[in-house]
Order: structure tokens, then sequence, then C-alpha cells
């Protein structure tokens, strides 16, 4: 018999004691016969500056998944105001009901639009405080060396380990994730990372070969999630970034476990969309060709993804979310500064589409067997 992690967080009393007893009777490695299937979002559209038919769109095709959790992998909400003084509770109201209370475990990323206002984020909404209580604790860390930053930690979930990290004011988590990480590999679990700002993207370019995702691929994530960047992408499995910035990558979207580290960046949940920098013609944020050639796919569109996560078998599929014409009243237009001549030649994921969802995109990772071939990286 299979209990889920999932089973036993909605119970409690005694209902809790007498299922913890049962289980201690049954054979170890039980978690080779459970999966588990995580919806994953970013970047929603609540709040006046996004799309909020989008996000509509994107929630309701989530909750029809009957997720167990939710990866929320940050900035909840667009607020108007610059240094607002508080986070109104129609936000608030609003990520409970379609956020928190479907799911019964709840990974949130603290995006830049959730945090405090700065000079350099003046609409920053301030609504972190109020949502970080909402998500599931994390793990507790170890007693004893290094530990976790306030925004940063781990969860197990049946067949995987999920690991977020606070990516402002970066500091390298190898010496307090690389243990919880040995100790994850060990009993032959998925590692997946989290972050709102993206170790690698095309939308707009920021160097961080040498640092960030060099950090990031010496520990062996399985997958890795981002988001900040309002459309998707993902990356082919790769290595370790070389000294001349080119990425070894294994152009499959089918592959074996530890044949590379797969990016994919999801902030597609409602929020206006932005065009790659290389559409805007603007070199200084457009990817270099060694990043672009590590590109698998990417579209402006709103979207989420599932991860089924069992033993044997890890599946990320992407699902394309058309929404129906926005209400009288809403705001028409998905595009950021949708009256800029950038957008003439630039067509959005959806148009010409019916309203809708659609796989769009997915990505298998097997475990190893016996039998099991080795990619060659290119």
């Amino acid at each position: 018999m299979n209990f889920s992690v999932c089973s036993i967080k909605k119970l409690s009393g005694v209902g809790t004691l007498l299922l913890v007893l049962f289980l201690m009777t049954l054979p170890a490695h039980g978690h080779e016969t459970e999966s588990i299937r995580v919806v994953v979002v970013g970047d929603t559209g609540i709040g006046e500056r996004a799309f909020h038919p989008g996000f509509e769109a994107v929630q309701e095709a989530m909750r029809k998944e009957q997720a167990e959790a939710i990866l929320h992998l940050g900035d909840f909400v667009y607020q108007p105001e610059k240094f607002p003084e508080n986070c109104p509770g129609k936000y608030v109201r609003e990520i409970k009901e379609t956020l928190v209370q479907p799911y019964a475990i709840r990974i949130f990323v603290a995006g830049d639009n959730d945090l405090p206002p700065k000079k350099w984020k003046p609409k920053a909404s301030g609504c972190w405080d109020q949502i970080a209580p909402m998500a599931t604790p994390f793990d507790r860390p170890a007693v004893q060396g290094p530990r976790p930053r306030i925004r940063e930690g781990v969860m197990h979930l049946e067949t995987a380990l999920f690991v977020v990290l606070e990516v402002y004011d970066w500091q390298d988590p190898t010496p307090w994730l690389k243990p919880v990480m040995n100790e994850a590999r060990r009993n032959g679990l998925w590692v997946i990372f989290a972050l709102h700002e993206p170790a690698l993207t095309t939308a707009w370019y920021r160097e961080k070969r040498q640092t960030v995702l060099k950090q990031i691929n010496q520990l062996g994530p399985d997958l890795v999630l981002a988001g900040n960047q309002h459309s998707y992408e993902r990356f082919y499995p790769m290595g370790l970034p070389k000294d001349d910035g080119s990425l070894p990558v294994i152009k499959q979207s089918k592959y074996v476990k530890g044949a590379g580290v797969t990016h994919v960046v999801s902030g597609g949940g409602g929020a206006t969309f932005k065009p790659f920098a290389d559409q805007q013609d603007h070199p200084k944020r457009s990817a270099p060709d060694a990043v672009l050639d590590a590109l698998a796919k990417r579209a402006l569109m709103f979207h989420y993804v599932t991860l089924e996560i069992a033993h044997d078998v890890l599946t990320a599929t992407t699902h394309r979310v058309c929404p129906p014409p926005p209400a009288e009243g809403e705001k028409q237009n998905p595009r950021w500064h949708a009256d800029d001549n950038i957008w003439e030649n630039i067509v959005l994921e959806c148009e010409g589409k019916e309203a809708g969802v659609t796989v769009f995109d997915q990505v298998e990772i097997r475990n190893k067997t016996e039998d099991s071939g080795s990619p060659v990286m290119e």
C-alpha cells in the first residue's frame, strides 16, 4: 500500500499517529513505488500592472491538474503604486484562494516584486511578509555546520528533494547544500532547484556563467526552475561552463539522469509579456551565441509546468494557456508597453489560436539502469 507525504500532511491528531505507526511496519525504500505531481508557475497576474485574464486562465488550468503541491517561482503581485506603504488585503485574499487553498503543499520563492520597495524597484509590493506564512515550512536545517539563509531551504517530497535558493545578494550555497544533496542522492531522490532570477536566460541577459550557473551546475541538480522573465525558456541539459564561456550540452529532451542539468525559465503566470532582448535589438542584454546555441525552446505565452516525479522517471510538461478574450473593463492587451513599435514584428504564441490549454514542451529524465547509454555533450 502506498501513502504519500501529501496524505500525511492532510491528517492530524490520532489519524496521523496511526498512519505513522503503520508506515513504520512497511519495508524500507518505499519511495521506489511512490510518485507526486507538482504544478509550477511564476510571475502571476495578480495586481493592476499584470494581465489578470491570463492569470485566471492559468490558475484554473492548474487547479484541474489536481496536483498535491504547487511551486511558485516568485513575483506573486504587480501592484501599481510607487513605494506602497502596505500590502492591500485584496491581493493576499486572491493568493490564498487561488495559490494556497487548492494545494496541500506550497513551495514559495520570493521574487523582487514581492519584497519591500527600493529605489531600483519602487513598485515592489512588499507582500512577502504576508505570503511567506502561507507556504509549507521548509525542513528543519542541520543543527551544526553551515545553514541556509532566511529565504532559502529544502523540502523532501517523496521521490524528490526541492531546494529554494535566494538569488539577491547571491552566495554560493554549496557549504550548506552539498551535504543535504549527498544524502538525497544516497536515498535515490531527484533534486530540483527553484530560484527567482534565472542563472541563464535569453530574455534579458546578465552574465552569470562563471558564477551562479557554474556553482549550480557543479552541485548537479536534475532540474533548475526559475521565473522573473515573463516568458518560457528551456535549455538543453548542460555540464559546467567552460572558461571561454561555451556551454557543453546534450541536445536531447529525453535522456538519462546525470547527463546534464536542465534549466527552465517559467514566468508565464499572468504578468505582461516583454520581448526577448534580441527582438528589441538591444545588444547589451542580448544573449551571446553560446547561450543561444544551448537553448532548446522559448516562447512568449501564458503557461505553467507540471512535474510528474516517480522513482524511475521525472517528467516536466509545459502547458500553453491561451485565455479567452478579456471582458469589458479588463486590460485588453497582455503586452508590456503595448503601443511601442517594437511589437510590430513580434508574434505571441497564442496569436491566431483558440482559447484553451495545450502541451507545448516536455522533458523526460530517466533513472540510470545497467544498460543506460551515456549521451555525449557537444
